[in-house]
Protein backbone atom coordinates (compact mmCIF):
# COMPACT_ATOMS: atom_id res chain seq x y z
CA UNK A 1 0.00 0.00 0.00
CA UNK A 2 1.48 3.00 -1.28
CA UNK A 3 1.96 6.11 1.20
CA UNK A 4 -0.09 9.18 0.46
CA UNK A 5 0.37 13.23 1.34
CA UNK A 6 -2.32 15.21 3.15
CA UNK A 7 -2.40 17.08 -0.53
CA UNK A 8 -3.97 14.29 -2.14
CA UNK A 9 -6.65 14.31 0.11
CA UNK A 10 -7.34 18.13 0.40
CA UNK A 11 -11.26 18.55 0.22
CA UNK A 12 -12.64 22.09 0.21
CA UNK A 13 -16.64 22.81 0.07
CA UNK A 14 -17.47 26.21 -0.55
CA UNK A 15 -21.27 27.22 0.23
CA UNK A 16 -23.21 30.21 1.38
CA UNK A 17 -25.13 30.57 4.91
CA UNK A 18 -28.44 31.23 3.98
CA UNK A 19 -31.79 32.13 6.33
CA UNK A 20 -32.66 28.80 7.39
CA UNK A 21 -29.60 27.76 8.31
CA UNK A 22 -29.09 30.83 11.27
CA UNK A 23 -29.55 31.41 14.81
CA UNK A 24 -31.34 33.90 16.38
CA UNK A 25 -28.33 36.08 15.88
CA UNK A 26 -28.24 35.10 12.59
CA UNK A 27 -24.88 32.99 12.52
CA UNK A 28 -24.94 29.95 11.01
CA UNK A 29 -26.00 27.26 13.75
CA UNK A 30 -23.12 25.40 15.24
CA UNK A 31 -24.80 21.75 14.33
CA UNK A 32 -24.66 23.38 10.60
CA UNK A 33 -21.13 23.49 10.48
CA UNK A 34 -21.01 20.42 12.12
CA UNK A 35 -22.24 18.65 9.35
CA UNK A 36 -20.43 20.55 6.73
CA UNK A 37 -17.02 19.88 8.75
CA UNK A 38 -18.01 15.95 8.68
CA UNK A 39 -18.61 15.50 5.04
CA UNK A 40 -15.55 17.71 4.30
CA UNK A 41 -13.80 15.28 6.37
CA UNK A 42 -15.56 12.05 5.17
CA UNK A 43 -14.16 12.73 1.50
CA UNK A 44 -10.60 13.90 2.14
CA UNK A 45 -10.48 9.95 4.43
CA UNK A 46 -12.27 8.60 1.72
CA UNK A 47 -9.84 9.97 -0.82
CA UNK A 48 -6.82 8.90 1.47
CA UNK A 49 -7.49 5.38 1.69
CA UNK A 50 -10.31 5.03 -1.17
CA UNK A 51 -12.43 3.01 1.51
CA UNK A 52 -15.58 3.23 2.94
CA UNK A 53 -15.43 5.48 6.03
CA UNK A 54 -17.41 6.14 9.23
CA UNK A 55 -16.74 8.80 11.67
CA UNK A 56 -15.36 6.92 14.73
CA UNK A 57 -14.99 10.48 16.65
CA UNK A 58 -15.19 14.44 16.69
CA UNK A 59 -11.94 14.66 18.87
CA UNK A 60 -12.27 18.51 18.51
CA UNK A 61 -13.81 21.96 17.50
CA UNK A 62 -13.22 25.44 18.45
CA UNK A 63 -15.62 27.98 17.00
CA UNK A 64 -13.72 30.70 17.05
CA UNK A 65 -15.91 33.35 15.12
CA UNK A 66 -19.35 33.13 14.50
CA UNK A 67 -20.58 32.73 10.73
CA UNK A 68 -23.04 35.31 10.00
CA UNK A 69 -25.86 35.00 7.13
CA UNK A 70 -24.71 34.99 3.36
CA UNK A 71 -21.31 34.37 3.85
CA UNK A 72 -19.46 32.46 1.84
CA UNK A 73 -17.76 29.49 3.89
CA UNK A 74 -15.17 27.09 3.10
CA UNK A 75 -14.96 23.84 4.28
CA UNK A 76 -10.75 22.88 3.87
CA UNK A 77 -10.08 18.82 5.09
CA UNK A 78 -7.22 17.15 5.30
CA UNK A 79 -5.51 13.61 6.30
CA UNK A 80 -3.28 14.59 8.61
CA UNK A 81 -2.19 11.28 10.46
CA UNK A 82 -3.30 7.59 9.47
CA UNK A 83 -2.92 4.76 11.67
CA UNK A 84 -3.25 0.94 11.44
CA UNK A 85 -7.06 1.43 10.18
CA UNK A 86 -8.12 4.86 10.99
CA UNK A 87 -7.27 8.55 10.27
CA UNK A 88 -7.06 11.67 11.55
CA UNK A 89 -8.15 14.37 9.48
CA UNK A 90 -7.69 18.23 10.05
CA UNK A 91 -10.72 21.00 9.12
CA UNK A 92 -9.95 24.34 8.49
CA UNK A 93 -13.23 27.06 8.21
CA UNK A 94 -12.88 30.11 6.52
CA UNK A 95 -15.48 32.89 5.71
CA UNK A 96 -14.80 35.21 2.94
CA UNK A 97 -15.83 39.34 3.53
CA UNK A 98 -18.21 39.70 0.81
CA UNK A 99 -16.64 43.08 -0.25
CA UNK A 100 -12.98 42.78 0.65
CA UNK A 101 -12.45 39.09 -0.42
CA UNK A 102 -10.26 38.73 2.31
CA UNK A 103 -10.16 35.23 4.08
CA UNK A 104 -10.82 35.06 8.07
CA UNK A 105 -10.27 31.54 9.72
CA UNK A 106 -13.38 31.34 12.09
CA UNK A 107 -13.08 27.52 13.37
CA UNK A 108 -11.37 24.50 13.11
CA UNK A 109 -12.06 21.02 14.06
CA UNK A 110 -10.41 17.63 14.64
CA UNK A 111 -12.59 14.46 13.50
CA UNK A 112 -11.38 10.16 13.13
CA UNK A 113 -12.40 8.17 10.85
CA UNK A 114 -11.81 4.07 10.71
CA UNK A 115 -11.70 3.02 6.62
CA UNK A 116 -14.11 -0.27 6.66
CA UNK A 117 -15.48 -2.79 4.27
CA UNK A 118 -18.51 -3.40 2.32
CA UNK A 119 -19.37 -5.42 5.51
CA UNK A 120 -18.40 -2.85 7.95
CA UNK A 121 -14.99 -4.74 9.10
CA UNK A 122 -11.75 -1.96 9.49
CA UNK A 123 -9.09 -2.09 6.75
CA UNK A 124 -5.87 -0.79 6.85
CA UNK A 125 -5.03 2.28 4.83
CA UNK A 126 -2.09 3.91 3.53
CA UNK A 127 0.47 5.59 5.70
CA UNK A 128 0.79 9.68 5.62
CA UNK A 129 3.70 11.65 4.53
CA UNK A 130 3.71 15.19 5.38
CA UNK A 131 5.50 17.61 3.18
CA UNK A 132 4.96 20.96 4.76
CA UNK A 133 5.83 22.62 8.18
CA UNK A 134 2.14 22.58 8.97
CA UNK A 135 1.59 19.46 8.21
CA UNK A 136 4.46 17.51 9.95
CA UNK A 137 3.17 19.82 12.96
CA UNK A 138 -0.43 18.43 12.81
CA UNK A 139 0.91 14.60 12.12
CA UNK A 140 3.53 14.89 15.21
CA UNK A 141 0.76 16.13 17.37
CA UNK A 142 -1.86 13.15 15.94
CA UNK A 143 -0.11 10.46 18.05
CA UNK A 144 0.18 12.74 21.21
CA UNK A 145 -3.82 13.32 21.13
CA UNK A 146 -4.67 9.37 19.63
CA UNK A 147 -2.57 8.56 23.07
CA UNK A 148 -4.46 11.19 24.80
CA UNK A 149 -7.75 9.96 23.98
CA UNK A 150 -7.29 6.31 24.85
CA UNK A 151 -5.99 7.20 28.24
CA UNK A 152 -9.11 8.85 28.70
CA UNK A 153 -11.41 6.02 27.25
CA UNK A 154 -9.79 4.01 29.55
CA UNK A 155 -8.21 2.04 26.57
CA UNK A 156 -4.91 2.58 27.21
CA UNK A 157 -2.80 2.82 30.33
CA UNK A 158 -0.98 6.24 31.24
CA UNK A 159 2.38 5.01 31.52
CA UNK A 160 2.36 3.16 27.96
CA UNK A 161 1.43 6.93 26.18
CA UNK A 162 4.90 7.23 25.32
CA UNK A 163 4.26 10.59 23.44
CA UNK A 164 2.26 12.12 26.39
CA UNK A 165 4.95 10.93 28.28
CA UNK A 166 7.75 12.41 26.85
CA UNK A 167 5.91 16.05 27.06
CA UNK A 168 6.20 15.57 30.87
CA UNK A 169 9.70 14.01 31.55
Amino acid sequence: MQAKTPEQSKTILTDVVLPGETNALNSLFGGELLARMDRAASISASRHCRQIVVTASVNHVAFTRSVPLGSVVTVEAKVSRAFKTSMEVFIDVWIEDRTSGEKLKANEGIYTFVAVDETGKPVTVPEVVPETELEKQRFEAALRRKQLSLVLAGKMKPNEATELKALFV
